[in-house]
Order: C-alpha cells, then structure tokens, then sequence
C-alpha cells in the first residue's frame, strides 16, 4: 500500500517513528487548545494569521499555492474558530436580564453540519477531478517543485459518491451540546451526540480513500496519522467532540504543511503510494460500501423510529448517544 522512501535515506524503523511523532504531536496540540481557551485564540486566530502573510510573501514561492490546499487550509481554520465561538460565546440580555449562549442558537448550529458538508465537497469535487483527468492513466504532475504521479480510475468516482452519501448521512444538527465543566475537563467541548461511532468510521474511511486516491504521496500523514489523531481523542480523552477535534487537527496539520512543505514532499520522511490498481479500488470500494451501511441504517432508524434525522437527532435510543448526552451541560 505505501513505498518508503528507500533511495532517500530512509528507514523502516525512522519513517514510522516520525509517523508516531506527527500523531502524537497532533494529539497533544489538540489537548491544549481545546482545553484552554486562549490557546483556542493563539492557535486558531493569532498563529494562522501570521502565517498567512508569510505564505504570501516571503514563502510565495515554496508553499502550496493551488486552489485545493488553500480552500482546506481556510476552511478548516474558519471551522475551527467557529466551534470556538459556539463553546466560549455567552453573555446578558441587557434588557430582560436573561443569560443566552451562541449554542443555543438554531443557525448558529447550522454552522458545523455545513462547514463539515463544505469541507467533504471540497475533496469529493477533487476526487472527480482526478477521475475525469486521469482516467485509465498514471502521469506524473508537479506541485511546488515536488513530482508525484496521479493514477485516475473507477476508484475516484466510486469514492466521490462516497463523499456525497457521507453529506447526506450528518444527523442531529441541533442537537450539539456543550460540554459541562468538571475538575478534570474544563474544555466546553462541542458535543455532538447523534454523530457516533458509525458516522466517524465512514467519514474516516473516505477520506482516507481520498487521501489515497489524490495525495498519494501525502496519505502516509494527511490519511494516516491525521485521521487517527481526532478520533482516537472522540473516544478517549474528548469523548463525543469528534468534529471539532477533526477540524482542530485538520487546521494545525494544514498549517505546518503549508510552512514546511518540503517534510512530506521531498527526502527520506517522504511515503508514496505503490500505485497498485487493486488496492486503489479495494480502498474506495470499502469507503463506498461502509457509507451505504450508514446511510441504510439512517433510512432504517428514520422509518422505525418516524423521527426526521434533519429536523432533530435520530439515535437518541442508542446508549452511546445517551453517555455523550450525560457529559452536557
């Protein structure tokens, strides 16, 4: 599935312990910034700000400078520092007296479903992209002076369908919560209690197959490690705030790509695809038939149960939704 970077230096051993490094450098900045909340500011307002005119200017012509990496660069970010305000955003009704909380606010909570349905079409729009261009070929492009090579197929549009149904699959808008403050978590994490187990090994699963199908040269980390940082944290540590720890990882990751893009693109910390057809369509066609298994147990759950997934939350009998519902405010 993945060919170290032998002629370059590379080890077996070295490669994956930077691999475990990036991981748990992911995890840990994420542990910080959502468990304070300046470290939300820094991380997500001050840091990609200051950075942001560095990649125009001194960096402009070593960083990523193509549509893509900069939508996810900013989409990512904006996802971020939105969830920060749905957490934090509070304050007095001068006039009735009343306390109100941006979480509670209907469009408000609008706002993860659609930043997250905006962050998979970006990739769904790429994977057909590749599809469409690549068909049936391998040819090599060259993305800020690093070579790879794309190989279109079936693959593509089998996975992009799969994007789609991960869209259509997001339950339970208005049912995020906030998580209540406790001695050993004062994070205010952004829970999502209708977005379970299920939902996250689908939407892992795609990206994965994107990452495969149109970073191959970038999946070793961007697939790997980036995914398995947020959802080993949704079922540990921030049980339930999968999204947000998604989006926090995704934004830090995007970031140190887009300054140092030289650590994946070139040398030995560089992992390719080995560009084997078989693995491409296994890889999509298992991304493809896990969201198809959600999206017909949302229909069945939805006829069962006669409760709209998009007008409220659907798996409220489940008890995992129940345990992350108990950790709200």
């Amino acid at each position: 599935m993945f060919r170290f970077n032998y002629e370059a230096g590379a080890g077996f051993l070295s490669v994956w312990l930077v691999w475990i490094g990036v991981f748990f450098i992911l995890f840990l900045l994420n542990e910080v910034t959502r468990r304070f909340k300046v470290a939300g500011i820094l991380g997500f307002v001050v840091l990609p700000a200051t950075l942001s005119v560095l990649w125009f200017t001194v960096m402009k012509g070593t960083t990523y400078t193509d549509w893509f990496h900069l939508a996810k660069v900013y989409s990512a970010t904006a996802g971020c520092i939105g969830f920060w305000c749905i957490r934090h955003v509070r304050g007095t009704n001068k006039k009735t007296g009343e306390e109100w909380a941006l979480a509670d606010n209907k469009i408000a909570l609008c706002f993860p479903p659609l930043i997250l349905a905006i962050n998979i079409l970006e990739a769904v729009i790429r994977d057909f992209e590749v599809g469409a261009i690549y068909y049936g070929v391998k040819i090599q492009e060259v993305a800020d002076n690093a070579p790879f090579d794309l190989m279109g197929g079936d693959w593509n549009y089998m996975n992009g369908i799969a994007g789609i149904l991960n869209i259509i699959i997001i339950t339970g808008w208005f049912g995020i919560k906030i998580r209540k403050k406790t001695e050993k978590d004062g994070s205010k994490d952004m829970l999502w209690p209708d977005m379970l187990w299920f939902y996250i090994l689908a939407y892992d699963l795609w990206n994965f197959a994107y990452t495969y199908n149109c970073l191959p040269h970038h999946s070793w980390y961007c697939g790997f490690a980036l995914l398995l940082a947020p959802t080993l944290c949704a079922f540990t540590l921030g049980k339930g705030a999968w999204l947000q720890h998604r989006a926090q990882t995704l934004a830090l990751w995007c970031m140190f790509a887009q300054t140092f893009p030289k650590f994946q693109d070139i040398g030995e910390w560089r992992v390719d695809s080995t560009y084997n057809p078989t693995i491409y369509f296994i890889v999509s066609f298992v991304a493809l038939a896990s969201n198809i298994a959600v999206l017909a147990y949302m229909i069945y759950k939805w006829k069962k149960t006669k409760r709209n997934p998009y007008k409220g939350e659907l798996y409220t009998d489940l008890k995992e939704y129940q345990t992350i519902a108990a950790l709200a405010e």
